[in-house]
């Protein structure tokens, strides 16, 4: 037997060194390096396992705890160690490196145990924390948008559907519409921690330990709030990278939505906002330029993300039980997803902070007689006249008025009773903005009262949601 077969976790049966090519293609270590902290939590609480199990002596484990101090230093201070590195994964370099520094004692520490389990364990660990880095940046783009909310109260736009005019809002009831769904990718990604939070150690290759091992003080010193349940499913399952990655892709549809908007808000066909420097980019050919690239960017990864939980979903879709080789494709597509995800969020909070935005051209888009169809609508029903009769009167109204080059605000009443008896002299409140605006106060509405009480409360989750992080 060789001996580059002698030094892989796995060598003893085979007497052939790995063809060169197909090491390189199997080889992990260039990304679950990254998981580096996570080992060296976890074989710091296998050591202390394999002592209460009676493996490993008190003076053992000592010399096993100082060692990945150790390594763990050394991997801080010279990241060339670890990209000079051939290791196969994570675990063969801490093992290697203790192996280096203890000798036969090294090879103790990976006793009852696989890197199957070992692998979910310290993935599990990661999407824990990766929640909670995400939760947080969510947390700072809520409050950029709560707070410009708060520093625009009163100030009206037209509310559009289809892209066409349909009612007077507020921005600050716009700008809270953006809020309320980063406050449900909050939630999500609550759900996908607490996936997350169950400890597979123990579990072994896939039939569980042999040894005295206590799972529950090993999931408690890892961090985690429980123990899985069975030994099979805890190496095979990925369901909590999934939900993970589905938290992720909900969160940058939302981003592409808010992004898009902001795009079309800073166009010269609306000028609602004025785009901060900060986040713009010029053009190398027209000096006038100034571009929404920030913007742009995180809409174009938005498929980024959604692929990610796509290559997952298809990975996991054809596999049998237990630990598969494939799943070695779990780590790259959540990790890249996490890293692009967390700068959207970040770049989304700091380019809506820093948003300027024009009131008299969102005031004058509320002038936009369409936007007061509705109310006339309500006001003849005000009046006895069924709705759908309403609703058809209004449309002609409107039509006529656009025919006409007219507005409907300058019309006698006399000409609109042509249309309906119902018209009398106070028509003229319900073409107010205002009215319109004041009339919607019910939780969830674009009144100035609603929305202010709304500011409040968003102000309020927000606190409650930092401090679970």
């Amino acid at each position: 037997m060789s001996e580059a077969a002698q030094k892989k976790m796995w060598g003893g049966r085979f007497e052939q060194d790995p063809d060169r090519e197909f090491y390189e293609f199997e080889r992990s270590f260039g990304f679950d390096r990254r998981l580096l902290p996570y080992e060296l939590k976890l074989d710091r609480a296998w050591a202390r396992a394999l002592e209460g199990a009676g493996i490993l002596t008190s003076s053992e484990s000592q010399q096993i705890y100082a060692a990945l101090e150790r390594i763990e230093k050394r991997a801080s201070a010279e990241p060339q160690w670890l990209d000079g590195s051939s290791a196969e994964d994570v675990h063969h370099f801490v093992e290697s490196a203790l192996i280096e520094m203890l000798g036969p004692l090294g090879q103790k520490l990976h006793t009852g145990r696989s890197r199957n389990e070992m692998i979910v364990t310290e993935f599990r660990m990661f999407v824990k924390d990766a929640a909670a880095q995400m939760r947080a940046a969510v947390c700072e783009l809520i409050r950029a948008l709560v707070n410009q909310a708060e520093a625009h109260l009163g100030v009206p736009m037209a509310g559009m559907t289809h892209m066409q005019p349909a009612q007077p809002i507020l921005l600050s009831h716009f700008l809270l519409a953006h809020a309320e769904a980063f406050f449900h990718d909050l939630e999500r990604l609550v759900f996908a921690a607490n996936t997350s939070d169950a400890c597979p150690l123990g579990a072994g290759a896939l039939a569980g330990s042999a040894f005295a091992i206590d799972r529950q003080t090993l999931a408690s010193d890892l961090g985690f709030a429980r123990v899985t349940r069975n030994s099979l499913d805890s190496v095979g399952r990925r369901d909590f990278a999934l939900d993970y990655l589905f938290a992720l892709g909900v969160l940058a549809s939302h981003l592409s939505r808010l992004a898009e908007d902001m795009i079309l808000f800073a166009s010269p066909g609306f000028g609602f906002v004025i785009l901060p420097d900060e986040y713009s980019t010029g053009s190398s050919l027209m000096p006038q330029k100034k571009n929404p690239d920030g913007w742009e960017l995180i809409r174009g990864k938005c498929g980024r993300i959604a692929g990610a939980l796509v290559a997952l979903l298809m990975t996991m879709k054809g596999l049998p039980s237990s630990y598969q080789r494939d799943l070695q494709e779990d780590k790259e597509p959540l990790f890249d997803a996490h890293d692009q995800a967390l700068r959207m969020v970040r770049i989304a909070a700091g380019t809506v902070a820093a948003t300027k935005f024009e009131e008299q051209k969102l005031r004058a888009s509320v002038q936009e007689q369409g936007l007061i169809a509705t109310e006339l609508a309500d006001y003849l029903v005000a009046k006895g006249i069924p709705f759908r009769q309403a609703h058809e009167i209004v449309g002609k109204l409107i039509h006529d008025s656009e025919t006409q080059h007219q507005p409907i605000s300058q019309w006698p009443v006399e000409k609109l009773k042509q249309y309906s008896a119902a018209f009398t002299a106070d028509f003229s409140g319900a073409l107010s903005v205002e009215a319109s605006l004041s009339r919607r106060n019910r939780p969830g509405g674009t009144a100035p009262a609603a929305v202010r009480k709304a500011i409040e409360e968003a102000k309020e989750r927000l606190v409650a949601a930092e401090k679970k992080n």
